[in-house]
């Protein structure tokens, strides 16, 4: 009995003490860490973002945010500006914004542009009567003017022009009225895929349906710009060309059909086509006159090469871009165009003799076709042998 009353009043005494011990050390831990450090969110990474500052903080920030939406609104705008830059921010991060602009709050964000041209004064919300659903392209010169003054002709407002002068000469083309609602862009003796990578990024472009990037010695005559898209859009084409008339092109795919609307297959030379799903026999257009859509074109951007500026060997690799390429790319047949042949960008070589200059870009092209072509399979293979292991 009294052993059993010595220990009850031991084990008391034991609690005592730890109960003693516990807030003495609870209030050290108290006074030996700063309030701020207490007080922090930190919000986990599933909500995309985080506050890395005390809750007063935030508290005030509100409360200046507040405070300069009233001085705003009862001032000449420019105090209230200057107290809103004055503001302390709290510290963001959103790691699903564009790479690079991690601080800033999503709503600002705009990662997308377009070309669309706007006024310098009134309202930005009513710049625009009309915006354009799809954008054109041709890589011109001013000796070509009146062959895309015919084509430009055969696109209605629904499409954006955007002219590429590889001879530096803008200013003449005001001549077209047309020109003066256009989007110029000038760099000597540059290709048209210079320009695709350069001025094309599919963030600009996504604005647009369809992106059409055309050299400037098409004829059109039997083309009409609102027919064609009509037709892609109900054959479900991601990738297109309108077919050739009387053209002495190498690829049967390309040739125009009479007896058909579209089509995505054809016959070739014997031995030329492994597989008839392959081009050149399906899944194939060139590169003279090729339509994309956005979607497309987000894929065939990152697969131009900034050193490769003929684009010879791409149209071999654009059913890398979309599935099934044999359904997805095709050729209009209804809508046809015809190739002039004009050699406006032979004569941008480096040599004095214009038969040289000719030689020496043709030669350029043959090298590049072969460098992609490398480039790729050496790619495939590095990717392959690592999924192997």
């Amino acid at each position: 009995m009294h052993r059993s009353a010595l220990k009850k009043s031991n084990d008391s005494i034991k609690i005592f003490i730890t109960a003693i011990m516990g807030i003495g050390l609870g209030y050290f831990l108290g006074i030996s860490m700063p309030s701020s450090n207490i007080t922090k969110i930190r919000l986990p990474s599933s909500f995309g973002h985080s506050f890395d500052v005390p809750i007063a903080d935030i508290e005030k920030f509100l409360a200046d945010i507040n405070s300069s939406q009233a001085t705003m609104d009862h001032s000449s705008g420019t105090e209230g500006l200057e107290y809103l830059g004055s503001i302390r921010l709290p510290k963001i991060y959103v790691p699903t914004n564009p790479h690079g602009a991690e601080s800033l709050p999503p709503g600002i964000v705009v990662s997308e542009s377009d070309f669309h041209l706007r006024r310098l004064w009134g309202e930005p919300s009513e710049d625009l009567q009309k915006k354009p659903k799809y954008l054109v392209t041709f890589t011109v010169g001013y000796d070509q003017r009146y062959n895309i003054d015919a084509s430009v002709k055969k696109f209605s407002d629904d499409f954006a022009i955007l002219l590429f002068h590889y001879d530096n000469r803008i200013n003449e083309w005001d001549e077209f009225e047309w020109s003066k609602k256009a989007i110029h862009v000038s760099a000597r003796k540059q290709t048209k895929w210079w320009y695709a990578k350069r001025f094309l990024h599919p963030d600009i472009v996504s604005a647009y349906e369809y992106i059409f990037i055309w050299d400037e010695d098409l004829g059109v005559e039997h083309f009409n710009g609102d027919k064609f898209v009509e037709l892609i859009k109900r054959h479900d084409l991601e990738i297109s060309q309108p077919a050739l008339e009387n053209s002495d092109s190498t690829w049967e795919m390309t040739k125009r059909r009479g007896d058909r609307s579209v089509h995505k297959f054809t016959a070739e030379k014997p031995g030329w086509c492994s597989d008839p799903h392959l081009p050149p026999c399906a899944a194939f257009v060139e590169i003279m006159a090729p339509v994309f859509s956005r979607k497309a074109w987000r894929c065939v951007w990152h697969m131009i090469q900034n050193d490769l500026v003929h684009g010879w060997g791409l149209d071999f690799a654009l059913r890398r871009c979309v599935e099934p390429a044999h359904e997805k790319i095709g050729v209009v047949d209804s809508q046809w165009i015809v190739h002039h042949g004009v050699p406006s960008l032979r004569s941008q070589g480096d040599a004095d003799d214009q038969g040289k200059q000719g030689d020496s870009v043709r030669e350029r092209c043959r090298n590049e076709w072969g460098l992609f072509q490398t480039r790729f399979t050496d790619a495939d293979k590095v990717f392959l042998e690592g999924i192997r292991g």
